[in-house]
Parts: C-alpha cells; structure tokens; sequence
C-alpha cells in the first residue's frame, strides 16, 4: 500500500485546512485509517482515526475541531481542520492497517503503512 498525503501549507490561527491521503497497490475498504503528525523534537502523536465501518476517534486536542472522514470509491482518507491554532504547527502523516485494536489505535507502532506526511504551519 501506497499513501500520499497532500494539502497542507500555511494558515493563519483561526483558520481552516483539509488533508488529503490517497491510496494506491490495494483498496483501503477494509483497513482503519489515520492520522498523525510530529512537530520538530516531539513525538509521532495520534490526531485522528477512521476504522473500516466508519467509526471515529480523536485524539484530545483536536476533538471537536478535526473531522476525518474516508470515500472507499475513491481511495481517499481526509482530514477537515478547524479553528487552527499555532499549537497544531506540525508534520502530518497518514497511516492505514488492516487489523488493529481500537485501543491501540493511538500507538504510532501499531500502524503498518505511512505516508510521507505534509507540513502544516499555523501562524500569523
């Protein structure tokens, strides 16, 4: 499986963004989908995941602002950013799995195939 994420850039606070994965080598109907970013020196941490039949789960901090959503036909994961904050300055990667946990879905090392991420940088 092949991810390319695109349409980051920048955006002043306060603003709004949408994410872009799309797959290619296999259909993603039957994998979860996710996404997450890594801001300079920190961690890969969770944002948000999409499991096969549409459940949605959110990592704190986005909850309420993020909405990830999938379109099978198409191959694609996306991911609809709101009321941006400099705080969500960072890398973002896209990641799919055929089998996982719902409770391991945060954990960067339970998902298989990553994308090669796109910047995203909140400021005025």
């Amino acid at each position: 499986v092949q991810l390319q994420a695109s349409g980051g850039g920048l955006v002043q606070p306060g603003g709004s963004l949408s994410l872009s994965c799309a797959a290619s080598g296999r259909t993603l109907r039957n994998y979860a989908m996710a996404w997450f970013r890594q801001a300079p020196g920190k961690e890969r941490t969770f944002v948000a995941a999409i499991t096969w039949n549409e459940e949605k789960y959110y990592g704190d901090s986005v909850k309420g602002r993020f909405t990830i959503s999938r379109d099978n036909a198409k191959n694609t994961v996306y991911l609809q950013m709101n009321t941006l904050k400099p705080e969500d300055t960072a890398v973002y990667y896209c990641t799919a799995a055929e089998h996982i946990w719902i409770n391991l879905l945060s954990r960067a090392d339970e998902w298989d195939h990553w994308g090669q991420g796109t910047q995203v940088t909140v400021s005025s």
